[in-house]
């Protein structure tokens, strides 16, 4: 990395000595303007929405010494000066390991508050019993699936350019595709995907959305960048109400859900994937 690079005090793609007690110092943020700047987010953002974290991999010690796990929900909203970077927050997850608490609410309470002030705004933690969880059901994205079409693919770089509208026929949208992978902006680990867009605009080639998409294989960026350039690209394109809503594979035990929209107040409920 260059010597001023914004990025550099990130441990991903370092070698990582994980820690063994509570240490809030592993979290590390990113500034959200270092990708929206570049997309031409530069003032009042054109959606709200927040990123939906899950984490299955969470645990500590209760004052007896006896393991406590739970699966966690964390909220962060879009409009926060930072996201917080999925490594660092993989290693401050474990940092709870071995270490002792009095209760669930105590390490909710903490977890709120060194989350919140990594990323410069309230974010919201609930941790649930896997009893509590248990029957959850497998569910899927609202609207068509568009990754049938028998097209041909050529470009997975990625390429705004690929989409394509018929601007005299304005209809609503939804649809979902599966086919989402770019990689992570560091260290080139591949982000799987699934991807729901839902909104009102010119009539929008289903064949020209999926071949856009699919050129983020190839494309490195994280995973909340992904869907705001999404937004972004498909804004231009004139949809005056747009949704666009993701929801990742995990890795290392969390997975990252981001929501964008400048017209409804919520994602999907009760849209764990088959992936996930």
């Amino acid at each position: 990395m260059q010597k001023n690079d914004p990025l550099a005090h990130l441990n991903l793609g370092k070698a990582t000595d994980y820690p063994t007690t509570y240490d809030p110092s592993q979290l590390h943020a990113v500034a959200r303007e270092l990708n929206r700047t570049p997309i031409g987010i530069t003032q009042k953002l054109p959606f709200d929405g927040q990123d939906d974290w899950t984490g299955y991999e969470v645990s500590w010690l209760n004052n007896r010494g006896l393991p406590q796990v739970a699966i966690a929900e964390f909220s962060v909203p879009c409009d926060s000066p930072h996201l917080i970077e999925s490594k660092s927050f993989k290693l401050y997850l474990n940092s709870f390991n071995e270490s002792r608490f009095e209760d669930w609410q105590t390490v909710a309470d903490i977890m709120q508050h060194d989350l919140s002030t990594c990323a410069g705004a309230n974010v919201l933690v609930s941790l649930s019993s896997l009893d509590e969880l248990s029957g959850t059901p497998i569910s899927g994205l609202p609207g068509a699936c568009i990754d049938e079409q028998d097209i041909e693919v050529s470009t997975y770089d990625y390429q705004p350019d690929l989409l394509t509208v018929d601007t005299s026929i304005i209809e609503s949208i939804s649809v979902h595709s599966h086919l989402l992978k770019s990689n992570c902006l560091i260290t080139n680990q591949p982000d799987w995907g699934s991807v729901y867009i839902h909104g009102v605009g010119p009539r929008l080639d289903r064949a020209s959305l999926l071949r856009y998409l699919i050129s983020f294989r190839r494309h490195n960026e994280f995973h909340e960048q992904c869907v705001e350039r999404i937004f972004i690209d498909l804004q231009r394109l004139g949809f005056t109400q747009l949704t666009v809503y993701a929801r990742y594979t995990r890795r290392g035990g969390l997975d990252i859900n981001p929501f964008r929209s400048n017209f409804e107040k919520a994602p999907p409920s009760g849209q764990r994937l088959a992936r996930q």
